[in-house]
Order: structure tokens, then C-alpha cells, then sequence
């Protein structure tokens, strides 16, 4: 598509499902930092690994050791490594070019959600969020686990804890907490149960402000806009919060520290709060005031500027979508399947979702060409009209044009070596190597498949040999093999002569057919018209001139 001829008000979200993706049953996706390779983590522990340019698999990931489904998966900044967490307590992490894994790590409780450090391009720290823990630090060499702190005494000076909650039979249980990582990993930033946002220095566990959510509603997600600049919570209560971020993108923890000096002797909970005040303000809330439903995986688009949900209703798969400003801009409504995972494009308006039924969907653009684009004079014309051109119009070199002085420099180098930064990956290290494509590497056949075809071919011989389990008479009273064989030519070599399919033999007899009416239409004409085979009338052919009452008629 050209996009000098795009209209530039229609908005740049997608609008209609383009195509959909099919492997296994698909949980849950994630986009590298390019956009070009869409990963997948399956339902029976593997990894299918998406080139998103072609629409085809570009590498499969799995390990013998897990078999339970995958229940997040994350992309190391320049794309060389893939971590997914599984049900079954484990996180692995994989090389993605080799396809080999670098380590498996079992912890005491299930991760939902587990992301890598995105400060490095070899990450040894991923955060994991457990399913009844609080969320930790994890050290992918050594397998060590920090936990961190998710709520703060309002009586003391100190930390408490995370709460817990006793269940009926006695058992404490957690409440699952969402956490991420800030744009550079200097800091996490957590919602509890308590409706809070916390900010932890993870490095030693201390919690540095914290930003109470309004309701306080049990915290469900959280994650920053790709530039750093956004936060998004989502909430119990059915609502959707956009908080901007108020601290410097690469300086934050010394920021931190001259809040910390700056409110004295307060009392360590409303000094947080303080501090919290002056790192997130509440920008912008949304929801479906009508029907009142709980979100989905909400995200930002690739340049935050729209605002993305998905319904979390049983049976539906609506995808809302909102500008920045707050106003519902789109409601994008697919199969009658669950939403259960969901992804904006890095770069281009393209949103992908997972389905119950662990299908793909990729939404896109619906783009109408606006041709008017190509000068700010085009006018397009409802119907023809007449048209006087000017008298130097068609000239080589108009008159207008003979009056103007060139404004191009000719005498002026152009640089065609120096790449231009894009603004996009502003934060891209020219020194490190981005993993954007994967090599097409062709897939054998399963186990299976090679047996079966080993024993077919076995029989093939044998009946080539003996000449009678696969040999049948053919139309012409010849022994035909309807089974493929082996024919051996001049060099040696063998080669396999494919079995004609069904249709292919039926054009066969027709063929034979044909040609014994064509002959038998050849006879002289004084045959008798009454056809004791073919019945009381004679079949004619159409090429056959009669003569009736002195004309020829040819019969076509």
C-alpha cells in the first residue's frame, strides 16, 4: 500500500480481521522489539515462533521436560532470547537463533507472568509474577529467588509483609499481584490487593513511593507504555487507569533520593504517599459505563497513542479501543470465542488477539485510498468535465518553470553512508546486534510419516517382484500397477513413478471411450438406425453432413 495516498484522518488502528494463524492451541503472544517475529507459547509447552512478514513459522522451541501449558513468554530487548513461563513451575529461557535452551528454573509456585531485565541484551534477572506469592526477582544462572515487599505499615516506620488471605479450610493463601519493570529496569512498579501502586528498588528491596489507586480495587495488570512516559493499571473495579510518569526516563532513583531528602522527618507511609505524588498523576480512566465488563490484557499501541482492551466476557471477542484523550474510538468484535490474550504491532497498526480455542487473529487497517494526496491541488471530480490546458503545459520546460532559479545546491555532497536514527528505537545500542528474522530451515517428516513411508515402499518392491497383489487389467486388456514403483534409469539411479489418483483414470477410460465411438461412427452410413445396444436410435456425429430433399445439413 502507498502511503502517500492514505488518508491521514482516518486514525491508525486497525479495523478488520485480515487473517488468522493456526498452530496447536495458542495461548499466549508477544512481539519482539521490531515487530518482524511474533511469538507464541502453546498449550502443550512448546514455543512457535512467527515470521510476521510472511505469515509463516519460522522456528518451533520445545522441551522434553515441560508439557504443561505456557502461561506468558517474553522477548530480551534485541530479540536473542525468549523467556516463557509454564504451569508447571518453571521458567525457561532459550536461545532463539540455535533453538537450544540455556536454562530451566522450577519455583515453589506457578508464574502467570514472567519478564525479562530490559536494561541488558543477554538478561540474567527476569521478574515473575506467582500465582499465590508475592512477585520475585528471579537469577536465571544461579536460580536464586528474591522476593519482593507489597504493602507498607501504616502504623510503623516498617515494611510489613504481603497480606494474606485465610481461606476456609485454613490454608493462607495470596492474592496474585501484578508487577514490571520501568522502561531502563531500574525500578519495578507493583499493584497490590490494596489498590496501590508501590515503587520498589528491587536492587535492595526497598520500597521508594507509593501512588494509592482511587476505589482501591485489586490491582489485575500493569505495564508502562513502550517510551516510558505512560503507566496503565487495570483494576477489579472494571476500570482502566492511565498514570503519567513524572520522573526523568534515565535518572529516576537519584530522583528518588532528592525527593527522600526533600520531606524530612514525616511519617514513613505519608512520606511515600508524597513521594508517590510527585512519580504518577493520574492522566485518564476508561470504561464501558453501560455494561460495566471486565478487561482483558489491556495494552499501549506501538507510539501510545491509543489505549487497547479486550473484553474478558465469556463467548464474546470485542477489542476496545480508545485515543489518549479518554474517547471510545473503535469496538472491534470478532468470532463468538473467549478473548484470553492480546498484543498491539511495535511499529504498524496491527493488534493481534488469542482466542479461547487457541487461534490467532490479526486484526488490521481497513485502508481507503485518499488519491487527492498526491498534490494539495488534486480535486477529485464526480464527473467529467472539460478541460483547457495551457499553451506550455505539455513543454519540456514551461515558461513558469524558465523564470525559477534552481534551489538545489548541485555542487552539495549527499551523504548516502550515514543512517539515520529512528525515532522509533531511539533507544537502540548501534553496538548490538538486533535479531529481527530467523533463516527458513525446511522441517522434517514426523516419525510416523518416514515408517509408513518405509513400509509402502517395502511392498512396492515386493509387489513389483511377485506382479500380483497390485496389478489389475486396464482399459485396454493391459496389466496396469496402481501402486507407485521404482523405475531405474540410465545412470542407475532409481526413480519413483507416482500412482495415478482416481480422476486421473477416469480421464483415462473416457479418453478410451471416446476413441472406440469415434471409430465405430467411421462404418459406412447404411447401418441399420435401429442400435440394438444403443436402443431404437442411432447415436449420430455431429461432424455427419445428411442430405435431406436435395440440401446438406451439417449438424453441429
Amino acid at each position: 500500500m502507498n502511503a502517500s495516498i492514505i488518508d491521514p484522518l482516518q486514525g491508525d488502528f486497525p479495523e478488520v480481521i485480515e487473517e488468522y494463524l493456526e498452530h496447536g492451541c495458542m495461548k499466549c503472544i508477544a512481539f519482539n522489539r521490531r515487530g518482524t517475529l511474533l511469538a507464541a507459547g502453546c498449550n502443550d509447552g512448546s514455543c512457535v515462533i512467527w515470521d510476521f512478514e510472511t505469515r509463516g513459522i519460522a522456528k518451533i522451541l520445545h522441551d522434553n521436560e515441560c508439557s504443561s501449558p505456557i502461561t506468558s513468554i517474553c522477548w530480551s530487548k534485541y530479540g536473542h532470547r525468549i523467556l516463557v513461563s509454564a504451569a508447571d513451575k518453571s521458567l525457561i529461557l532459550w536461545d532463539v537463533m540455535s533453538g537450544k535452551k540455556i536454562t530451566r528454573i522450577v519455583l515453589q509456585q506457578t508464574p502467570l507472568q514472567a519478564r525479562l531485565h530490559p536494561g541488558s541484551s543477554t538478561p540474567s534477572l527476569c521478574l515473575a509474577c506467582p500465582l499465590s506469592c508475592a512477585p520475585m526477582i528471579v537469577d536465571l544462572n544461579t536460580g536464586n529467588s528474591t522476593l519482593l515487599k507489597v504493602s507498607v505499615s501504616e502504623t510503623s516506620n516498617g515494611l510489613i509483609p504481603p497480606s494474606r488471605n485465610k481461606s476456609s479450610d485454613g490454608i493462607t493463601s495470596f492474592t496474585p499481584t501484578a508487577a514490571c519493570f520501568n522502561k531502563y529496569g531500574t525500578l519495578v512498579y507493583l499493584g497490590n490487593s490494596k489498590g496501590e501502586i508501590l515503587v520498589i528498588d528491587y536492587k535492595n528491596g526497598e520500597v521508594r513511593a507509593v501512588v494509592p489507586i482511587t476505589g482501591g480495587s485489586v490491582v489485575k495488570n500493569i505495564v508502562f507504555s513502550r517510551n516510558g512516559q505512560y503507566l496503565l493499571t487495570n483494576s477489579n473495579d472494571r476500570v482502566i487507569r492511565i498514570y503519567e510518569n513524572l520522573l526523568p526516563l534515565k535518572d529516576e532513583v537519584r530522583t528518588l533520593d532528592e525527593l527522600n531528602e526533600n520531606c524530612g522527618d514525616v511519617n514513613n507511609s505519608e512520606k511515600l504517599k508524597v513521594i508517590g505524588s510527585k512519580c504518577l498523576i493520574l492522566f485518564r480512566e476508561f470504561q464501558d459505563a453501560i455494561t460495566k465488563v471486565h478487561w482483558k490484557a489491556p495494552c499501549f499501541s506501538g507510539d501510545g497513542e491509543w489505549v487497547v482492551g479486550g473484553s474478558a466476557c465469556k463467548g464474546e471477542h470485542k477489542i476496545y479501543i480508545w485515543d489518549r484523550a479518554g474517547h471510545l474510538v473503535k469496538i472491534l468484535e470478532g468470532p463468538k470465542e473467549a478473548l484470553i490474550d492480546l498484543a498491539w504491532h511495535p511499529v504498524h497498526p496491527f493488534v493481534v488477539s488469542v482466542s479461547l480455542n487457541g487461534f490467532v487473529y490479526i486484526w488490521a487497517k481497513d485502508y481507503t485510498e485518499n488519491w487527492s494526496a498526491f498534490a494539495p491541488d488534486f480535486k477529485e471530480l464526480e464527473e467529467n468535465e472539460e478541460y483547457v490546458e495551457r499553451e506550455d503545459e505539455f513543454d519540456l520546460i514551461p515558461d513558469t518553470e524558465k523564470v525559477k532559479a534552481p534551489d538545489v545546491n548541485e555542487d552539495e555532497e549527499v551523504d548516502i553512508i550515514s543512517v539515520e536514527k529512528d525515532a522509533t528505537f531511539s533507544d537502540s545500542d548501534m553496538s548490538q546486534e538486533e535479531l529481527c528474522f530467523l533463516p527458513a530451515t525446511p522441517s522434517r517428516d514426523p516419525l510416523e510419516q518416514q515408517d509408513k513411508c518405509a513400509e509402502s515402499s517395502s511392498k512396492l518392491l515386493d509387489s513389483n517382484n511377485t506382479g500380483s497383489p497390485s496389478e489389475e487389467a486396464g482399459p485396454n486388456g493391459l496389466m496396469m500397477n496402481h501402486a507407485s514403483s521404482l523405475l531405474e534409469d540410465d545412470a542407475g539411479r532409481f526413480k519413483r513413478k507416482r500412482k495415478p489418483s482416481e480422476k486421473v483414470l477416469e480421464l483415462q477410460a473416457e479418453k478410451v471411450k471416446k476413441s472406440s465411438k469415434s471409430s465405430k461412427l467411421a462404418k459406412p452410413k447404411n447401418k441399420s438406425l435401429v442400435d440394438q445396444d444403443n436402443g431404437p436410435y442411432k447415436e449420430m456425429n455431429p461432424f455427419e453432413t445428411k442430405e435431406y430433399g436435395g440440401f446438406g445439413f451439417g449438424m453441429n
